[in-house]
């Protein structure tokens, strides 16, 4: 499936998610975006995921997070074994190691309700050439925020209802873009290779925002209210505000 197409057919991405957030060596983030963008969604495309976003962490500089979706589980197995197995790993995995501190920081989601999941209808990824203009511009291309709700065993349905009823109308309300939810996926892990955090329950809200001051403006008005989505928590929600590099299918 080709992203760099602009189409009107709907596109889901996907029944399975994964969100993977990784720990760079100081200072290495911005050597890790460009080999990124150049050399890891077409050739993870290629075998079947899709590439959902990948983002620089505002608040955290050495963090760089990014989602990947499969269509099943065993599309999940076949599509990672056929990447970590193939051509393009092998020739800059070394690089890209070399970056990294930690890299098993992953959830894996599934949409929280029907319709709940990315949808990338009509995106269009630039070209590696444009977008690579683009970063050297320094512009910050809008504001994604991921919310993590740490929950018991069990309370991912009643807390996908609750959002769904009460947090989507204040999201709208306040011109917010509710892009995707999500909750565990329990399935045992079909790639052992790459470790999951097994036993989470969560569910996942990501919201995107135009700009810097749309962000400034929902958080005036989320901290002038009280929070109306209650569950049974094991800790205090976490929050990844962050930005889109310049070739992210999802802004």
């Amino acid at each position: 499936m080709n992203f760099a197409r602009n189409d009107t057919s709907p596109r889901l991405a996907s029944p399975v998610v994964e969100l993977r957030q990784y720990t760079l060596k100081p200072g290495r983030r911005e050597t890790l975006v460009p080999l990124f963008d150049r050399q890891f969604i077409e050739s993870q495309e290629a075998t079947g995921m899709t590439v959902i976003g990948q983002f620089r962490d505002l608040d955290r500089p050495d963090m760089f997070v990014w989602l990947r979706g499969f269509e099943n589980m065993e599309a999940r197995k076949n599509a990672l074994t056929a990447f970590y197995g193939g051509p393009v790993w092998a020739e800059h995995r070394d690089a890209a190691n070399a970056t990294m501190i930690d890299s098993d920081d992953v959830l894996l989601l599934k949409p929280a309700w029907q319709g709940a999941g990315f949808n990338l209808s009509g995106l269009k990824r630039p070209a590696a050439s444009e977008a690579e203009n683009k970063s050297r511009n320094g512009h910050l291309d809008g504001i994604v925020e991921i919310q993590n709700h740490h929950l018991r065993p069990g309370m991912e349905a009643d807390f996908a209802r609750g959002y769904l009823a009460e947090a989507v109308p204040q999201l709208t309300a306040n011109g917010v873009r509710l892009l995707g939810a999500f909750v565990s996926e329990h399935a045992e892990n079909t790639f052992p290779r790459l470790p999951v955090r097994a036993g989470e329950n969560v569910f996942i809200g990501v919201t995107g925002f135009d700009d810097e001051a749309a962000y400034a403006r929902y958080s005036a008005a989320l901290a002038a209210s009280h929070e109306t989505t209650q569950a049974d928590r094991t800790k205090p929600a976490e929050t990844l505000r962050l930005t889109p590099t310049a070739r992210s299918l999802l802004r």
